[in-house]
């Protein structure tokens, strides 16, 4: 147990950055997820969702909740597959 009151403050700071940094690596985990699946699933949303997930790992990362290079590792495996999704499905041909 700390004894000083230092000591004591510190447990108390170390406390509040806790749940905060919970709270964002437990959003960027779930913006993932949920892009990962607007992606398999198809369809316009995927964008949107991918968008999200990149902008919660990017404030994450910023904010040293995960290291800068673990944000742009999870990003790029996140674009990735949008573009992969994106040129498996058939695109429709203009009209002349």
């Amino acid at each position: 147990m700390p004894v000083t009151k230092t000591a004591i403050r510190e447990i108390r700071v170390a406390e509040r950055r806790k749940k905060r940094n919970k709270a964002l690596r437990t959003k960027a985990k779930s913006d993932i997820t949920r892009a990962e699946k607007a992606i398999f699933s198809g369809g316009e949303a995927s964008k949107q969702a991918v968008t999200e997930a990149i902008s919660a790992l990017d404030k994450a990362a910023e904010k040293g909740m995960i290291h800068r290079n673990n944000a742009a590792r999870r990003k790029a495996r996140l674009v990735k597959k949008l573009n992969k999704a994106q040129a498996s499905t058939p695109k429709s041909e203009p009209a002349k």
